[in-house]
């Protein structure tokens, strides 16, 4: 898992049929500090996170086949929750 900003939507106007219902948003992992690192991906969202949310990011494609509820869907990175604050190094990150 890492930890990430949502910085856009992703609008798809074809979609397989499994993802109807489903956000895809895009997502920066960021540093502790908040500054991003290497490219932006597009992550399905389970948590109803919106631009500008930390997020929780896993890259397991387990997590998106539970969302999706299909065995057999390619999908790598699925928003799993909202971080209000996180602990690194002993201290308390608010971003």
């Amino acid at each position: 898992m890492k930890i990430g900003r949502v910085v856009g939507n992703v609008v798809s106007t074809v979609k397989n049929k499994t993802h109807y219902g489903y956000k895809l948003l895009l997502v920066e992992y960021i540093d502790t500090k908040g500054n991003p690192i290497g490219p932006r991906r597009i992550a399905f969202d389970c948590a109803h996170a919106g631009v500008g949310d930390i997020v929780l990011v896993n890259e397991d494609g387990g997590a998106s086949q539970m969302l999706l509820e299909d065995k057999n869907v390619i999908a790598d990175l699925t928003i799993c929750g909202v971080l209000d604050h996180f602990s690194f190094d002993g201290e308390i990150v608010r971003l």
